[in-house]
């Protein structure tokens, strides 16, 4: 059946209170995320309930910080539109800024319970994939984050669901799908990573993934036509994609060379307490102060 009619954007109104689909997918693709990496969890030995208490660290900082990222590279429109930063539901949610603050929250949250940061990310990278190319859908039924302008006989040479090609065409002009570019390169990504991951030394599966992901976002960028920018001269997210290559690129080459590092799929249960230096033996003789008698 094909679609004519543009998606709504509201799955669900009751009364005053609308629930956008933007949302939804958005919570769809956490909570998928969370049951695939809740499951890797329980199969490598730790507390079944690691991710369950770090998704809420996780939810908090990672949509703070995809809003805020938004806002601060739109703060000519922000500045005087201050109410319009709560409006998530209208989009406007950046992965960047989301990946930021998804790490720091699990940063914060391995070093406070201690577990090894590197070995709870590697758990995390094909979730956290998997998430993006699920969130990816929430743009595409806000008609957001898409390419430039394209012939509708071009999107019907890509062979792709009439019900997208007709949701491409925004006031009249069909535009490139970017989103499903992306979302399609995701899921591709997720499937390379559980094929690699056992045989990558700890800590390697989460920057593979920041490569990964990151060299796809810099090209698909390229195509878009909302990019935010910086300077106005470059986009944001090529530059922070070529940061993260080279950032990820520079550590994984120094803990390859710095440390031992064992294989993934070597380790069960809690690497960071498994390898937690061992303080030295106090002793338990107590030295005795002797006075110097003084020469009368």
């Amino acid at each position: 059946m094909i679609l004519n009619a543009a998606i709504d954007p509201i799955a669900i109104s009751l009364g005053p209170v609308s629930i956008h689909w933007y949302g939804v997918i958005i919570l769809a693709g956490m909570l998928l995320g969370y049951f695939l990496a809740n499951r890797e969890t329980i199969k490598k030995g730790l507390p079944d309930d690691l991710f369950m208490d770090l998704m809420m660290y996780i939810i908090i900082f990672s949509l703070i910080g995809a809003r805020l990222y938004y806002v601060f590279f739109n703060l000519d429109y922000y500045f005087f539109n201050p109410l319009d930063i709560i409006k998530v539901w209208e989009g406007g949610m950046a992965i960047h800024g989301g990946l930021i603050g998804g790490f720091l929250a699990g940063l914060i949250y391995t070093k406070k319970k201690g577990y090894s940061f590197f070995q709870t990310a590697d758990i995390a990278a094909p979730s956290i994939l998997l998430g993006q190319a699920i969130g990816r859908w929430g743009n595409f039924i806000n008609q957001e984050a898409h390419g430039g302008p394209v012939s509708r006989d071009f999107l019907e040479n890509l062979m792709i669901p009439d019900f997208i090609i007709n949701h491409m065409n925004i006031d009249g002009t069909y535009y490139h799908p970017t989103f499903l570019y992306e979302s399609i390169w995701s899921i591709i990504g997720v499937v390379i990573l559980f094929l690699i991951r056992a045989k990558l030394p700890l800590g390697h599966t989460i920057l593979v993934y920041l490569i990964y992901y990151s060299v796809g976002r810099f090209f698909i960028e390229g195509m878009r036509t909302d990019s935010l920018m910086m300077f106005d001269m470059f986009r944001t997210a090529q530059v922070i994609s070529v940061i993260m290559i080279i950032g990820a690129i520079i550590i994984m080459i120094y803990r390859q060379k710095n440390y031992d590092l064992p294989k993934y799929g070597d380790i069960h249960g809690n690497f960071a307490a498994v390898n937690k230096p061992v303080k030295p033996a106090r002793k338990t003789s107590v030295p005795v102060n002797k006075k110097k008698k003084r020469k009368k």
